[in-house]
């Protein structure tokens, strides 16, 4: 591990423990925890102060990377980052316990009245990986890869191409879930439609996307999740294992297996 990371990371952490230190923050965060995607004018009916104010304390979030934003039209939507809430766990909080904590993000609410004319995603993290474009493009669009550092399964089958459909296999040879890319832009972006089969066999899909825009030496990731169905908003908890361990596996080396 280079000189360089362990200073980058480490500014990295005191940005996101100095965001978490004030009250009127946490209360944001909480509120992007019960009801992911809000606008400013939602945000600024929480808390006792101007809405310029509350701007101010968003930025301090989103420069820490605990919250990150979508404009849709008129209006700037703001979602809580549980990527960063899990490495700072990961981190900090569960090699000191003996059981596995509660994530940070699980159980997220999105209330919006879907349209089609006009959608946002209901859920989106983002995070910073120091890696080329095209190895993070191929960790993303090559089974072998994508099994390497996916933090519960092993296997990983099929094809990242435009009609074709990849598919999670789990230790004990069930599946755990499918994607089927619907439009793939190479080292640039992958959506496709989602079908979570640990939900149960009859549980209903929904949509993805990976978006990569490199950044120097570091690239910028994007995951965002739309028409996510009720019931299924803690598939939160999963996107922010997978990000951590894709980071982790991509610039370490080591992926953050779960014990099974």
């Amino acid at each position: 591990m280079s000189r360089d990371y362990v200073i980058t990371y480490k500014d990295e952490m005191d940005a996101v423990f100095k965001a978490l230190a004030d009250p009127a923050r946490r209360t944001l965060l909480d509120a992007l925890r019960q009801k992911d995607g809000q606008s400013l004018q939602e945000l600024t009916e929480l808390l006792e102060m101007t809405r310029f104010g509350v701007m101010k304390h968003l930025g301090v979030l989103e420069s820490a990377g605990l919250v990150v934003t979508r404009k849709k039209g008129r209006f700037k939507y703001h979602y809580l980052n549980a990527v960063t809430l899990q490495q700072t766990i990961d981190r900090w909080i569960e090699p000191m316990r003996a059981k596995p904590v509660a994530r940070a993000v699980l159980d997220l609410k999105s209330t919006l009245e879907r349209n089609h004319l006009m959608t946002k995603p209901d859920f989106m993290m983002q995070t910073f990986i120091r890696c080329t474009q095209d190895a993070l493009w191929d960790a993303l669009s090559d089974p072998a890869s994508m099994a390497a550092y996916h933090f519960m399964c092993e296997r990983v089958e099929g094809e990242a191409v435009e009609g074709g459909a990849l598919t999670w296999i789990l230790p004990d040879g069930n599946k755990m879930l499918t994607q089927r890319p619907t439009k793939v832009v190479p080292k640039t972006r992958i959506e496709a439609e989602f079908e979570p089969h640990f939900f149960g066999p009859d549980a209903p899909g929904s949509r993805m996307a990976f978006i990569i825009e490199p950044q120097g030496d570091i690239c910028k990731l994007t995951i965002e999740h739309y028409d996510v169905p009720e019931g299924q908003q803690g598939v939160g908890e999963g996107w922010a294992r997978l990000a951590a361990s894709l980071k982790s596996w991509l610039e370490t080396g080591t992926a953050l297996k779960m014990a099974m």
